[in-house]
């Protein structure tokens, strides 16, 4: 089974496409893009289970420099 998000990105000022970069190279993000609107940057991550994307978040993505405030909107399947 593989569990995915969405990761909502808020990051410094001028800094979206530096954290975007740096995203894109953590292993379990398989999409990393800047935006405009109210987030800056927006991730497709996956993991194995909810554990993992947890520590995947929290350890790998929350820790980049630039990066402000982060909302995690996991993948359902109804």
């Amino acid at each position: 089974m593989v569990v995915q998000a969405y990761i909502l990105i808020q990051t410094d000022v001028g800094k979206a496409a530096e954290v975007a970069r740096a995203i894109a190279q953590v292993n379990g993000v398989t999409l990393a893009e800047d935006v405009t609107g109210p987030y800056d940057v927006i991730v497709r991550a996956e993991a194995r289970n909810v554990d993992e994307l947890g520590k995947l978040v929290v350890a790998k993505v929350q820790t980049l420099e630039g990066i402000t405030r982060t909302l995690t909107c996991p993948v359902v399947h109804i």
